[in-house]
């Protein structure tokens, strides 16, 4: 039996999943070195020849020679893409063009220096967002990097060279390369290269040999540079071996939360805990508890506060901000819920008396955090933090201190008279009302100071001897002391409870907009009213102008945006760029940041639907981390409803589509029933007529001709029936108006059907003086004939039919009446539907539907008639379709003894133009 532990199938599944996309994504390859100077560039040229030579299509994007005629002439005879020029503020710079590499397509490009920082107005702020859309687009890259350049490594390398690193990239672009080669030589030999001027300029490469090339530095870096290259290995090895169930010790996975703040140390927390979270193959979470204290930051900490959290994001962490009043018990209640094993804090920086006072954070989390591992990261190789300095505001501050001194002054103006009456203990109370209302309504501060002049005050002015700070009894010390602490206890608890009160507002106020905003989202259907409702409530949010954009064919539409915001073109480049890349671009984001506009991908399970842009008022504002929190919350539930209507809208389609060709099939084999059956008889007639040795006498053909004639009338009427319901239906039906007499058209629809009456009794009755009627003559007419042939069709032999015409009130009624059995009553108003006929015998009506009955398909039902030869069911359709044209109506309705009318109602004297 095999022991060998089998793969997870989630971790098998996802993994295949991982390789499934990076087979639509160009391959990359980094060339990783530890210093400038050892050769990266150059080894990245010889295997782009080695490349070509195999007949891979390689250009180069961005190469620097820095004039060394070796690696110059590496670059002879491969392509290169012309560089863009950009200009800032009149200096001209040149910078790879990413459009120009995606246009060439080519399969391999070359990119040297991949942490380069680009110039103001290119599309991404950093060269490996460059690297990253050329891979996206299916271009394999490869690319050079020296390793103090990653993020996590930052604090390190500074605390090993003494130099601050300023282009950094992300670790996750690291991980996501498919080849890293090392590129390695030994710092003596670096060093002397130095000297002999192949890396820098002589004056260069003495200052470089004298700050970073030293030999403690090199060997430091270059240890550094092997070790992350030996972990990339070890964990394709692991990966490997678990894929094909290796048996192996493979260690628990491990899950690490590292705590934040807006201080200084947080950034080297976000660094050590990625390095962490490296070595043990860890996931890793970084929390920020937001208590009613942190809730109104100063622009400069919540500005650093979000590049922390951005930073962590960047180096692959998931970050979650929690309110709380206890930072403590949240971190431990979200440790434990998530299983992690292990939280990363910063050693505190402030002075012990202060931690002894207030405690200490880290403390209570080694003590609560039971089996939960707590890592102390030391703050001593942090810089000293620079002291935010604040202009003296003293009309906003100064202003609630001197209310709170006034209400002092007015307790004591209050006391006064009741000094004598009752003993200057009882006196407190009244400074302590003093002290809560400074808490409530004027802060912390205001609240401390009322305590302070309500104990000088009422020792002052009340406490023997008066007017002077003297105390004459000591038991008045113990009043005075005991009035300063609880004075100071209830202000530090109410301003506490008016802080958050405060954040429990701004966080009801959150969730009553995105309550009202899922409302309106789930009580609407359409997509109109989806957008208004996000241009509304995330209006109301950000106070920033709104425009969002959907996919109409290949390109965007602006479909809805606030009043008077209309994109220009360069922000609907922004727009099309997030669109077509599913990812945010614009303002605030790595993608085109010079941008005014910021917009965000509508973002579902099946790919973007539309564009979310929010352009600020002010040209200077930016969107806050919890802004953009709530905006991409917004922006998701929108999303979904959208591609809810939008499935709802393919279903409908769908179940139209579906529909219809149940239709089709029907009326098609109806038409071919009524078209085959003239077409047999006019075959027989004429074959029988054709054979030579046939023994027909004159009478026999002659009726043999009569058929074949009569038959090719009425297949010719059948197809007229057809081509006119199918003019009508697509709008092509043109009328020529022009005065007819009544009479004239009667006289002319019943000379039409004059052959078919068969002594049957016709009677007309035409009211006395009509007018001149406008209209279309031979359109009428022809609806008159269909009339007539269905009274005869449908009504007994000994019966007549009846036809009149008089004015009602401004329109010209002409009625249409037979004797027979009628039509059902419910089925009056669908006579004139396409397809629809009613069976009709000595038996009650029924319907016999060509397709199954539904209330969205009665137009497809047709009147069967069983004992004549049925049509098609579309005359009376085609009679409806031309009254309507000119401006009128027509019903059919029932009167006793079986009679059925059929009444056509046109203007009598106002043209309608067609």
């Amino acid at each position: 039996m095999d022991n060998h532990p089998r793969p997870n199938p989630d971790e098998l599944l996802a993994r295949v999943q991982e390789e499934e996309k990076h087979q639509a994504r160009g391959k990359l390859k980094i060339f990783l070195g530890y210093a400038a100077g050892i050769g990266k560039t150059y080894a990245m040229l010889e295997a782009a020849r080695a490349r070509l030579a195999d007949h891979v299509d390689v250009v180069i994007g961005y190469v620097e020679t820095h004039k060394r005629a070796e690696t110059e002439a590496l670059v002879a005879g491969l392509e290169i893409i012309p560089r863009q020029s950009i200009e800032y503020h009149g200096v001209p710079f040149t910078e790879m063009d990413v459009d120009a590499i995606l246009a060439r397509k080519p399969q391999l490009a070359l990119v040297d220096e991949l942490a380069h920082t680009n110039a103001i107005g290119s599309r991404h702020p950093k060269r490996y967002l460059d690297v990253l859309e050329l891979l996206a687009a299916g271009i394999a890259v490869y690319t050079t990097l020296n390793i103090q350049h990653l993020e996590s490594l930052n604090d390190v390398v500074a605390q090993i060279t003494g130099v601050i690193v300023r282009e950094t990239i992300p670790d996750s672009v690291l991980d996501q390369a498919d080849d890293i080669e090392l590129i390695d030589l030994a710092p003596d030999d670096l060093i002397q290269r130095l000297k002999e001027g192949k890396v820098y300029v002589p004056e260069q490469a003495a200052r470089a040999i004298e700050k970073f090339f030293r030999k403690g530095n090199l060997a430091a870096l270059r240890e550094i540079a092997l070790r992350r290259t030996a972990d990339r290995v070890d964990d394709q090895m692991r990966a490997y071996m678990e894929t094909r169930a290796i048996a192996g010790p493979w260690a628990v996975k491990e899950r690490l939360l590292v705590c934040v703040s807006p201080g200084a140390l947080s950034e080297r927390l976000i660094r050590t805990a990625r390095r962490l979270a490296d070595g043990l193959g860890a996931e890793w979470t970084a929390i920020y508890v937001e208590t009613p204290n942190n809730a109104n930051l100063s622009s400069k900490k919540r500005g650093r506060l979000e590049r922390i959290l951005h930073l962590a994001e960047e180096l692959g962490a998931k970050t979650t901000t929690l309110p709380s009043d206890t930072v403590v018990e949240t971190i431990i209640k979200y440790a434990r819920a998530h299983n992690i094993t292990k939280i990363i804090a910063g050693k505190p920086v402030r002075a012990p008396w202060i931690e002894l006072v207030r405690g200490s954070v880290v403390d209570q989390l080694i003590r609560q955090s039971g089996d939960i591992d707590v890592y102390v990261i030391s703050a001593e190789a942090e810089p000293a933090p620079v002291v935010e300095t604040r202009e003296w505001q003293p009309h906003r501050p100064l202003r609630r201190y001197l209310i709170s001194l006034g209400l002092v002054a007015g307790a004591t103006l209050l006391a006064a008279p009741l000094h004598g009456v009752i003993v200057p203990t009882n006196l407190v109370m009244l400074y302590l009302v003093v002290v809560v209302i400074a808490a409530i309504y004027l802060g912390r501060g205001p609240a401390i100071l009322a305590s302070i002049l309500g104990v000088l005050a009422l020792d002052f002015f009340f406490v023997p001897p008066s007017l002077t700070f003297a105390v004459s009894d000591t038991q008045y010390i113990l009043t005075f002391v005991g009035l300063l602490i609880v004075g100071l206890v209830i202000s530090a608890l109410t301003a506490r409870v008016r802080e958050q009160a405060e954040s429990a507002r701004q966080r009801e106020t959150q969730t009553a907009e995105l309550y009202e905003f899922t409302r309106d989202l789930a009580a609407t259907n359409g997509i109109e009213g989806i957008l208004q409702a996000v241009i509304t409530h995330v209006g109301q949010t950000v106070s920033w102008e709104i425009v969002i954009l959907l996919p109409e064919g290949e390109t965007l539409q602006s479909r809805a945006a606030s009043p008077g915001f209309e994109l220009s073109e360069s922000e609907f480049a922004v727009a099309t760029w997030a669109y077509q890349h599913n990812q945010s671009a614009g303002r605030g984001t790595d993608t085109l940041p010079a941008a005014a506009i910021h917009c965000r991908p509508l973002k579902t399970p099946r790919g973007a639907v539309g564009v979310l842009g929010v352009k600020p008022i002010k040209p200077i504002a930016y969107l806050t981390q919890g802004q953009v929190r709530l905006l991409e919350l917004f922006g998701n539930q929108a999303a979904l409803a959208i591609e809810r209507v939008q499935l709802a809208e393919q279903a409908r389609q769908t179940h139209l589509l579906h529909a219809t060709e149940k239709l089709q099939t029907a009326l098609l084999d109806s038409v071919s029933h009524e078209l085959r059956t003239p077409l047999v008889s006019i075959t027989g007639a004429l074959s029988s007529l054709q054979e030579e040795n046939s023994h027909l006498d004159a009478d026999q053909r002659r009726n043999l001709i009569e058929t074949a004639l009569g038959e090719s009338e009425r297949l010719n009427h059948l197809v007229g029936n057809l081509l006119d319901m199918t003019r009508i239906e697509a709008g092509a039906v043109r009328i020529k108006r022009e005065p007819c007499d009544v009479q004239d058209l009667l006289g002319a629809a019943l000379d039409r059907v004059g052959e078919h009456l068969n002594d049957r009794n016709v009677t007309v009755d035409i009211a006395p003086a009509l007018p001149l009627v406008p209209l279309d003559f031979g359109l009428i007419v022809q609806v008159l004939v269909n009339l007539l042939d269905n009274a005869i069709k449908y009504s007994f032999p000994d019966t007549a039919v009846e036809i009149g015409a008089s004015v009602v009130g401004p329109d010209l009624q002409i009625r249409v009446a037979d004797r027979g059995i009628g039509i059902p009553p419910g089925d009056l108003a669908r006579v004139f539907e396409k397809f629809f006929r009613v069976h009709r015998s000595g038996t009650p009506a029924r319907l016999v539907p060509i397709v199954q009955r539904t209330a969205k398909f009665d137009k497809y039902f047709r009147v069967q008639r069983p004992e004549k030869t049925a049509g098609t069911g579309l005359g009376l359709s085609i009679c409806k379709g031309i009254v309507e044209v000119h401006g009128g109506a027509i019903k059919a309705e029932n009167r006793e003894g079986g009679v059925t009318v059929i009444t056509i109602t046109l203007p009598a004297a106002k043209e309608h133009s067609v």
